[in-house]
């Protein structure tokens, strides 16, 4: 759970703020209007959610990669004929 402080008290307690985030492994959320607006996070937090990120992109890169070497079985296109077919809008009409 978040430390929430609003933005004007924020401003005002910057350096204690920090020295919670740094040294009390506490996050705090500055808020303007009881809605979230930044988050202080340590630096070692922000180092493991940009890794996590990171990971998850080439996750996903992997993934398309090996559906893009996939090879198509021998004669399924024979087997099954076109899926679909692209038309121009003037040959709906015929």
């Amino acid at each position: 759970m978040a430390y929430e402080i609003p933005v004007t008290q924020a401003r005002a307690e910057l350096a204690e703020l920090i020295n919670r985030v740094v040294y009390g492994g506490e996050r705090v959320v500055v808020t303007r209007h009881g809605k979230p607006l930044v988050a202080l996070v340590s630096a070692a937090d922000l180092r493991r959610l940009e890794d996590e990120e990171t990971a998850a992109e080439e996750q996903v890169i992997s993934s398309v990669s090996l559906l893009g070497s996939v090879a198509s079985a021998p004669g399924e296109q024979g087997r099954f004929g076109l899926a679909a077919e692209h038309r121009s809008p003037h040959d709906r009409d015929h």
